[in-house]
């Protein structure tokens, strides 16, 4: 009989350790499963240099990655790489985002965006505040990429900014089109620019610069040339050095005709502008696309915003004694 009772607590002893190792292993199991649910997705983001434009387009992809529910720190970790203007950066950065195999990477730029799509083949890209990513050789076309890259165009054609350079500036003949020599994409801008130049009878004539210290020489150039207007496309390296571009403009009264509104805060004359942080947002919608497996980036075309609005700098306008037409004045209530 104590020999039964011996054996019986042993028995629930057993059972007790039994259980113990099964409700351990089924924690685990949980664990583990939640852990696959929780995956942390990895997001790389390269931007260019800094300036307001680029700031706003990675602004807009997080605020729009944030609204569909993915939100750094918690099911996605982004790593957020500026390389300050420098195409070695770009590079090198490329290669630590490469070794580290991201899930996807945001390249904001062309030169960023350039810098990826060469190194990178097997990891999504999404570009953004690149004008035309066919003819910068970033995807087949932009309507197929056909490649792992897509994204969206900050293409905001220079048709309607040269005809703002006539309502503002009914008698300008000599028109300064204006940009780096090193970024494709100006280039691509500036040809579009000299084209609708042309149309309206202005005559357009091409300075471009290397590096920001070139800037103020070369609009001193301009003016002896009796040069009307400025018209910069949305080129990093002005855009950036965009607040002594106007300054040195506006001295010698050149007005400045530009591409986006940044540069207006800046001190350029006026443009008409799209929203580059609505431009982040929309490529966050299609990163979002990618990452749920719903497509891919090579039959996901490029996107652009259709909208754009009037935006006047009006203590430039003061400095320059230029009065805007009562037209104008209605379009930008």
């Amino acid at each position: 009989m104590a020999n039964t009772i011996k054996i019986s607590k042993k028995i629930k002893i057993n059972l007790h350790i039994l259980l113990v190792i099964i409700s351990v292993l089924i924690m685990f199991l949980v664990t583990g499963c939640e852990n696959k649910k929780r995956k942390i997705l990895n997001i790389g983001i390269l931007q260019f240099m800094e300036h307001n434009c680029l700031d706003e387009s990675r602004q807009g992809f997080i605020k729009g990655l944030e609204e569909n529910g993915y939100k750094d720190g918690e099911n996605i970790k982004i790593d957020y790489q500026n390389a300050s203007g420098e195409q070695s950066n770009c590079n090198q950065i490329g290669s630590k985002f490469k070794n580290e195999n991201k899930d996807l990477i945001l390249a904001i730029g062309t030169p960023a965006a350039q810098s990826l799509a060469n190194m990178i083949k097997d990891t999504p890209i999404l570009i953004t505040a690149v004008t035309n990513p066919a003819e910068s050789g970033l995807v087949n076309s932009n309507e197929k990429p056909g490649k792992n890259v897509t994204g969206t165009s900050d293409l905001n054609p220079p048709e309607k900014q040269i005809k703002l350079i006539k309502k503002i500036l009914p008698n300008a003949k000599n028109v300064a089109v204006f940009y780096s020599s090193g970024e494709v994409n100006s280039k691509i801008q500036a040809e579009l620019a000299v084209k609708e130049c042309e149309k309206i009878d202005l005559k357009p004539i091409i300075y471009t610069v290397s590096n920001p210290t070139e800037i103020e020489s070369i609009i001193n150039s301009m003016n002896k040339n009796k040069i009307d207007v400025i018209f910069v496309p949305t080129d990093n390296l002005i855009v950036s050095a965009m607040p002594h571009v106007s300054q040195t403009a506006t001295r010698l009264k050149i007005p400045i005709i530009c591409s986006e509104e940044n540069s207006v805060k800046n001190g350029a004359l006026g443009t008409y502008s799209i929203s580059y942080f609505e431009l982040g947002r929309i490529t966050a919608l299609q990163a979002i696309k990618i990452l749920k497996k719903e497509t891919l980036p090579e039959n996901m075309a490029i996107e652009y915003l259709k909208d754009s609005k009037l935006i006047i700098n009006f203590e430039t306008l003061e400095k320059l004694k230029i009065e805007i037409s009562d037209n104008l004045k209605e379009e930008l209530k």
